[in-house]
């Protein structure tokens, strides 16, 4: 991929007006970038990016790693300048170069590229380097830590891939700009972002305007991402999609996380660390105002999980455990991984939200993935139209307002026939409530109807060490069939906590 330098002079930008700056973007928007989606979708599909040498394809993943973006060639690097943007080298897993373009004052032009632009560290091939090979994606920075520090915020790089962090966290979990046939035996495929628009920022703005236009075999689509940089990281997603061929499967707003094993897993492996993870629930806020939390596990064969939720208010997959205890890991500290919360604008619909979980053997891939599924198929065509924001954060006490799940553990019980439950629950409200209140633990199984027989037994406890109740229960399965398990706490007529979820395999 070709692409031209253009600089713009900093004593110029520091002289524009926040109006000059609207009045250029006025030239760009982001129906500009939908109506490109639109007539993509009316071409056979091709795949025009830049191709990457296969040399470079070849290279160990710590050649990759020295290969290091030169801080003092950043995007609209300037002392009065909050944004800036560095740019990722093509080779090892990203076999492709996408075009980058920025959007000033002067218009719309592609962003530099030079092998200058980059540090090789101990790789010596830095002259064998095309001058016009072009980037694999791009991250931004903003300072949300320190006033003097311009951190990395958000990154885009793969296919529709991006993943950002908010104050005080470490990258963790990945978004997509959107998920076709995940978990489908025909195979799944991976739409991408073949290019971008980075609007820029006046000296002071608080948010940077990206645009994207994704593309894929059988679909195409628009998007526009504001970002929000701060102690909750807050992205505005837009998204048109217009479908070329049938799709059997979308899914909207897809996360993408990493679960080995956490105090829920049954470990047939030694591991000095007590729990390894990037996520470790989903968690759902239903139209008609319920929680549910859904534990993640590294099962031992692929499990795929639908919850119907028409008009989802909200869904996520989170890192609720924040005790370095649990994880015993300095370098990766897991403890400081983001939550991801999707709050779907406007009615989406009858759909579902799904949860896909891939056994695996170590903690190198990703293996786990949720979207929500929209329940009509949309028509060859068809535009269509999913606006969310998406929120990156530490915890926060509202989301669920009520009690929480904090802790699965299980085991074969008394004897050989049960599985033994423990839940643990903590909450502010949880906390106020002295020992001897009556709380009463609310437990069913697949459609709501009660447990019965297959319910031994069951007990809720206040813990005197952590201010937290506990939820303890067995089940005798009646045979080998999967148990789907919900519970939660209440106080008489008071429901005190969300709701956990939970399937069992005999």
């Amino acid at each position: 991929m070709k692409t031209r330098f253009c600089r713009l002079a900093v004593s110029v930008c520091c002289a524009l007006s926040l109006s000059s700056f609207t009045r250029a973007f006025a030239a760009f928007d982001f129906d500009d970038v939908v109506r490109r989606a639109q007539d993509l979708a009316k071409e056979s599909f091709k795949d025009e990016r830049g191709s990457v040498p296969k040399w470079l394809l070849d290279l160990n993943y710590d050649q990759w790693r020295d290969i290091r973006f030169r801080t003092d060639r950043s995007l609209w690097l300037d002392k009065k300048q909050r944004f800036t943007v560095q740019f990722f080298h093509p080779g090892l897993y990203y076999d492709h170069t996408v075009m980058i373009n920025v959007v000033d004052t002067r218009g719309v032009h592609p962003a530099p590229f030079s092998p200058n632009q980059f540090d090789y560290g101990k790789n010596d091939f830095a002259s064998r380097v095309p001058q016009t090979l072009g980037y694999a994606g791009f991250r931004v920075h903003y300072p949300i830590n320190k006033p003097d520090y311009r951190d990395e915020v958000i990154v885009f790089l793969g296919a529709s891939y991006f993943r950002a962090v908010a104050k005080d966290l470490g990258f963790g979990l990945s978004a997509r700009g959107l998920a076709v046939d995940t978990a489908v035996s025909s195979g799944e495929e991976f739409p991408f972002f073949r290019e971008f628009w980075l609007v820029r920022p006046g000296p002071e703005a608080s948010e940077m305007t990206i645009f994207a236009l994704l593309d894929s075999r059988r679909i195409t689509g628009a998007y526009r991402f504001v970002v929000h940089p701060g102690e909750e990281t807050v992205v505005e997603v837009q998204s048109r999609l217009v479908l070329r061929k049938d799709i059997s499967k979308l899914g909207i707003a897809p996360l993408t996380s990493m679960f080995f094993h956490g105090e829920n897993t049954l470990r047939k492996f030694d591991d000095f660390r007590p729990e390894v993870h990037d996520s470790d629930g989903l968690l759902m806020n239903l139209a008609t105002g319920e929680w549910m939390w859904r534990p993640l596990d590294n099962p031992e064969t692929l499990e795929i999980n639908a919850f119907h939720m028409p008009n989802p208010k909200g869904f996520g997959l989170l890192q609720r455990d924040r005790d370095f205890d649990h994880y015993q890991e300095l370098e990766t500290r897991s403890e400081e991984r983001p939550s991801a919360w999707t709050v779907p604008k406007g009615e989406w619909g009858d759909g579902h939200v799904e949860l896909v979980e891939i056994p695996t053997k170590n903690e190198i891939n990703d293996n786990v993935v949720s979207y929500w599924v929209p329940e009509k198929p949309a028509e060859p065509g068809q535009t269509l139209s999913f606006d969310y924001d998406l929120h990156w954060y530490r915890d926060d006490r509202e989301r669920p307002p009520g009690g929480r799940a904090v802790a699965t553990r299980r085991d074969r019980g008394t004897d050989g026939s049960v599985y033994r439950f423990i839940v643990d629950f903590e909450g502010p409200r949880l906390k106020s409530l002295p020992p001897e209140t009556v709380v009463r633990g609310v437990i069913t199984v697949g459609s709501g109807q009660e447990i019965g027989d297959e319910l031994i037994g069951q007990h809720v406890i206040k813990n005197p060490a952590t201010g937290a109740w506990r939820l303890g229960f067995q089940i005798r399965p009646k045979d080998n069939r999967p148990i789907d398990l919900r519970g939660y706490l209440q106080k008489g007529d008071e429901t005190l906590t969300e709701t956990w979820s939970y399937t069992l395999h005999p």
